[in-house]
């Protein structure tokens, strides 16, 4: 019971962690393509600049937790998936240090440096963490011994001598960059005023269709090649509430973007929680599927830390988790309205 409940949480926490930090991610997507002046990109940057550190928290909160709660997890994701692990960190780096450093120097080299690298940094982020997923709903070649190490990519296959990059990953991380760039989109648009604004619901607009097409792509690879999913939707029916309630934020999205844009942010949330809870429901009760045999995959069971240190580490955790969502509303409610001027920062 208790190894089910941290699964819930750890999984909410890093739908939390894509839902808010996926919007930034997709604002340093777009913003070279639907900002025209270094006003218009300042305020691209303005518009994510009181979040996008602090939601990074959650990043580290669900890490933390994984630590704590599944161990064994932590252990053998972080010495198999060590090569994308380091790059992911490198990422998070260069993309932090674009944003403070660009308006540093005035120059004409200086800013667009800066801003080649804030946008790619977002994208590779965007295609890794979606590869990430990728890799497990397909699963890793745990054997007997408890641990695997994937290299980049072998053959691109999904069987066999696998690596972090074959043809199932890839599909899923161009899903997560139209998804987030889609997000972004209307963050941005949700936040700015005028021509930036309308930009970027154009783009949200054209975004949509990619997503939505990417979207019945993905459902159907994802459950031929990892079987798992089927067999607890089988057992557990009620499970397709998750997909179908991203299916209807999906449709949201479409309908509310041209007028209700907080809305269609909103919707735009839901449908990534969704499409996140329903993989974790759907790989449930394995935390890291094995290609090798089910009996070597690791679950809520095997991998988890001991009953009286789960008990302990749930009353830490809901003060914890209190605070931060406590400091969000503050944040949130502080700087809610658009983003009116960009003569200042960033």
């Amino acid at each position: 019971m208790l190894e089910t409940l941290w699964f819930c949480l750890v999984a909410l926490m890093v739908a939390a962690y894509v839902v808010l930090d996926g919007y930034d991610l997709g604002a340093g997507i777009i913003h070279i393509f639907v900002a025209y002046s270094d006003e218009e990109r300042r305020q691209v940057l303005q518009s994510i600049g009181p979040f996008w550190d602090g939601n990074e928290v959650w990043l580290l909160a669900g890490g933390g937790t994984l630590y704590f709660a599944f161990p064994a997890l932590y252990a053998v994701s972080f010495s198999g998936f060590y090569l994308p692990l380091i790059m992911v960190l490198w990422l998070l780096m260069l993309r932090g240090i674009s944003i403070e450093f660009r308006s540093h120097v005035e120059s004409p080299v200086w800013r667009p440096l800066w801003d080649a690298v804030f946008g790619g940094a977002s994208a590779l982020l965007a295609i890794f963490f979606g590869a990430a997923l990728g890799n497990v709903v397909r699963g890793v070649p745990l054997d007997a011994s408890g641990f695997f190490f994937l290299p980049l990519w072998t053959n691109f296959g999904v069987s066999g001598a696998l690596g972090i990059l074959d043809w199932y990953t890839v599909i899923i991380g161009v899903s997560a960059f139209a998804t987030l760039m889609l997000h972004g989109a209307l963050w941005v648009a949700l936040k700015t005023e005028g021509p930036l604004e309308e930009r970027c619901r154009r783009l949200a607009l054209h975004a949509w269709w990619a997503v939505a097409s990417l979207v019945v792509i993905i459902t159907m690879l994802s459950f031929a090649v990892q079987p798992q999913l089927a067999a607890s939707f089988a057992a557990r029916p009620w499970g397709y509430i998750f997909p179908a309630a991203a299916l209807v934020a999906l449709v949201l999205i479409r309908l509310w973007t041209p007028q209700r844009t907080a809305r269609a942010f909103l919707a735009s949330s839901a449908f990534i929680a969704m499409m996140l809870v329903s993989a974790a429901f759907g790989l449930y009760p394995y935390v890291l599927p094995s290609t090798i045999g089910p009996q070597f995959g690791l679950t809520v069971t095997n991998a988890a830390a001991a009953g009286y240190g789960l008990r302990v580490g749930l009353w830490w955790f809901v003060p914890g988790v209190a605070l931060a969502i406590g400091y969000f509303f503050f944040t949130y409610r502080r700087f809610a309205g658009k983003v009116r001027s960009a003569q200042e920062g960033y």
